[in-house]
Order: C-alpha cells, then structure tokens, then sequence
C-alpha cells in the first residue's frame, strides 16, 4: 500500500453527475476536509459534469449547502470554502454523445498547460448504472485518458445486478481501461475500523495465533440500519438485501476476517488474499441448500426508536404483494485449512432495533472446566469488532467476582477510538478519495473480488427470486427480524448475539 506521506501531484477530478446527492452528500465534503487536513494537491480542480442547465456559480451554492450540511467539521466561514470553490467548474455535457467530450478534453487540457505539467485525471461516476458503459467509451474515444499512469476512472456500486451483468461490465471497462485504472468503490472499505481489522490480526501476537478453527467456534457479521425504505421504494423493491448489502459489504467483511496474512502490505497481495476468501466459500450447490441455510424477511409495521413506522409493502414505489427481501441471513463455511467447520453466520436488515455494524468472534469454550458449575457463568469468550456507529473493539471473559467465594462473571476490556486518540476520524470517503490521488488500489475492489462475490449468492438470488416468500411480511419494524433467523442459529446450538 502507497504510504501517503505528501499530497498528491496534479489533479483535476472529474465527476459526472456532480449535482447529485452522492456529491453532495459525500464526495465534496470530503474533498473540503481533505483540504483543511492540507491533503488535496497545491494545484487541484474539480469539473462538475451533468446534463442540466446551470452555470458555475450554480454548482458552487448547490455543493456549498451540501457541505454546510453535511461535514464532519463545522462549516466555517472564514474563506475555506472560498479556497475550495474557487477550484469548482460546471461542464454541461450530454453523457452518450461522444461530441459532448471535446470541450472537457479542452478543459482538461488548458489545466495541463496552466500547472505546466501533466495532472492525474480522475473521472468519478456518480451516476446511475446504465451511464457508466457509455461514459467509460465515451472518456477512451475522446483521448482524455490516453495516460495509463495518470489517468483513473471511479466506478460506484451497485456493480451490476448478478453475475452476468457485473461480468459484462468488467469486460467493457476493461475494453477502454488497463485492470490498474479502474477503482471499483465500496465505501464501506474506507471505514476507519474495517481497516484496523488488519492491524489487529497482524499487528498483534495475541491474537493471529488463535485466528483459527482450533480456537474460534463461530463468527457473525451484523449490519443492521434503524432506517426503513423510505423514499428508495423504487430503487429497493428491484435490489433487495441481499444484492444491496451482503453482496458486497458483508462479504467484504468476510474477506478482512478471514483472509490468510498477505506477505506484503500491497494492493495486489491483499485483493489476491481476499479473493482467495470468496474461492473458498462453500457453493450453495442445491435449492434444499438455499432453504437450509439462508433466511429472507421483510418488515411490517412497527415502531423503530419510538416511531411508527408503515410496512415495507407500503412504502412508495414498492409493490403490493412485493417479494423483495428488507432482510437476509445465511451461514457460510469455508473450505480451507483455517477456517474448515468454522460457521460464519451473516445477516443484515432494514427497520431493526438500532443501528449497528459489527463483528462478533465466540471463541470455544475451555477444554477441561475447572470450576463447579455453580461457579461459572458459562459464558464464551467474544471479541467484537465494532463499525458503526461506535467505533472500538471489546474483548468479553470471565474474571472472579469480588467475595469470599469462587464466582466468575463476565467482565470486557474495551477499546474506544474516541477514549484512545485525540484525532478526528477521517470518513470513508475522505480515505478512498485521498487513495485515487495517490493510485492506491489496496482499498477498491478488482474485477475478479467483484464476480466471486456475486457468484456465491447467485443460487439463492435465483432462489428467491423463482420461489415467492408466502409468509412476506414477517417480522415487524423494531424487531431483530424473522423467528427463521432465530432458528437457523439454534439449530446449531447458537444464538444471534446483539451486543
């Protein structure tokens, strides 16, 4: 991985669809952070690219109120968003004409000969999917990026809807860009602490040794949002969980808890470590497979954090007898050394309890039981990795409790980010954003990561998707999801583990 040690060189960041609510959202003020944490390059521009009629100084007051909102800092006005803005143009151009691409080249161009060098050139797709073939060609026939070492194109989820489609677009992109150019997004890679999981594991003796099926009884992976559908009906009913979330960000998850120690710390070495993770997933080889071990829910009415909350089916733009998943739970193993019979059991859900993004390891329980049993809590050892929204990471055992007798109860040691370290932590998109500038790839995912997660839960998306759930909806909003769930883990002797 590229020690990010000086700023980047010249850079002009191009993002199509700059008015949009990603930009807005995400991207610039993550680009104003990176400028008051002096990161972004002494010479820097930003062209805003969308079809819409607007000038300039449009752009600037729409991407201003969306850093008002929306920064990690208080907006100061003390002239920084000046220093930013002033690097922002708008460029209105139609995305499938190839015409549209001789004025941005002209642009790109003029920025070249101003900073009297040749820039990075980044083109960010903050678009909807159907545009990023057209652009990629679009970029490649006009020349723009003629510069394999300086020029990269940002691509955002969702990349493609099953196999097929994110097979084909690797294969277009890769028609127009070398495999080094394309940086494929997943901000959930950017998280501060989904990066830590590697110095943990590596980092410290205590724990690789014991990173194991000799020692590891189990693994959960939660990532569970308080936050219904609400006004994505449209989008969501024709994705679902199970695309949405564990295709890409819990199996993402997966691949940093179970990879093998890559030898180097570098782009290449780690992705090969996490694709080796997905190779090595158990195929969900029958339908009786699917129904084994998956579980699909959708919400009902319910009350989340003290507020009523209407059904999925009757959220706008859903459909009245939908079939879309708002949850999906499945229990994984993987086939190699380290990990063989070692269940990791994944689940994700819209409208839970409360919002919560976590990593629980339950190591086995000790070989020989000293202790009497009246004595014991009989409680497992956790190591939980917590995301979001509290970063930190809490190891839980047993200690003996104050008193004249032998009794142990359960006692954590916790780490807390905001307890240990004085600095602010950077959001995701700060991180991955600061990595494109530098041509660091180790946070992106490569077109064979992208095709083997897909291809470990195609079986049950064609599953679902030809066997309609009859007892939808069946669970209410507020809950932890469908009493299925509950039994996929008890079946095993186990149950979900909502720390």
């Amino acid at each position: 991985m590229i020690e990010s040690t000086k700023k980047p060189g010249s850079t002009v960041l191009v993002i199509f669809g700059a008015s949009g609510d990603l930009s807005q959202r995400k991207l610039v003020p993550a680009l104003y952070n990176l400028m008051l944490d002096s990161w972004l390059p002494d010479n820097f521009a930003m062209i805003g690219v969308s079809h819409h009629d607007r000038t300039t100084d449009d752009l600037r007051e729409i991407l201003k109120d969306g850093v008002s909102k929306y920064s990690r800092r208080d907006f100061r006005g003390n002239g920084d968003w000046e220093r930013l803005s002033s690097s922002i143009t708008y460029y209105k151009a139609d995305f499938t004409n190839p015409e549209s691409y001789k004025g941005l080249a002209e642009e790109l161009d003029a920025y070249d000969e101003k900073w009297g060098t040749k820039a990075n050139r980044i083109f960010y797709l903050s678009v909807s999917p159907q545009f990023i073939e057209p652009i990629a060609q679009n970029i490649n026939t006009s020349g723009i990026a003629n510069s394999i070492e300086n020029s990269r194109i940002v691509v955002e989820k969702p990349f493609g809807r099953d196999y097929d489609s994110a097979e084909h677009l690797n294969k277009k992109l890769r028609e127009h860009f070398k495999e080094s150019q394309i940086y494929r997004i997943d901000h959930y890679l950017g998280k501060e602490t989904v990066q830590n999981i590697m110095a943990f594991r590596f980092a410290n003796t205590i724990f690789e040794p014991l990173w194991n099926r000799n020692y590891i009884d189990s693994v959960q992976i939660t990532v569970a949002e308080t936050v219904g559908v609400e006004h994505r009906g449209n989008y969501y009913d024709k994705s679902g969980a199970l695309r949405d979330m564990i295709q890409n960000h819990l199996l993402q998850l997966l691949c940093m808890v179970a990879m093998e120690p890559p030898i180097t710390y570098e782009a290449d070495e780690i992705q090969n470590r996490k694709v080796d993770v997905l190779h090595s997933v158990r195929p969900f080889s029958t339908d009786e497979k699917v129904q084994e071990d998956t579980v699909r829910g959708q919400y009902f009415e319910g009350v989340v954090e003290g507020e009523t909350i209407e059904g999925y089916r009757d959220a706008k733009g859903t459909a009245e007898e939908s079939n879309t998943e708002t949850y999906a739970a499945m229990k994984v193993y993987l086939d190699n050394w380290r990990w063989k019979d070692v269940p990791f059991y994944l689940r994700t859900g819209k409208s839970m309890p409360e919002k919560n993004t976590s990593i629980t390891i339950q190591f086995k329980p000790v070989s020989h039981k000293l202790f009497p049993s009246e004595a014991t809590t009989n409680l497992p050892n956790l190591l939980t990795i917590n995301i979001q929204p509290s970063m930190g990471v809490k190891l839980c055992m047993q200690a003996k409790k104050p008193g004249l007798k032998m009794s142990l109860n359960k006692v954590g040691m916790t780490f807390d980010y905001d307890d240990a370290f004085t600095e602010a932590t950077p959001e995701a998109y700060e991180t991955l954003l600061l990595d494109v500038m530098q041509g660091d790839s180790t946070l992106f995912m490569r077109a064979d990561q992208v095709e083997a997660a897909w291809k470990i839960v195609m079986p049950i998306l064609n599953y679902w998707e030809n066997n309609k759930e009859k007892e939808f909806p069946n669970y209410a909003a507020g809950s932890w999801g469908p009493q299925k769930a509950d039994d996929l883990l008890e079946r095993d002797g186990r149950s979900w583990l909502n720390v």
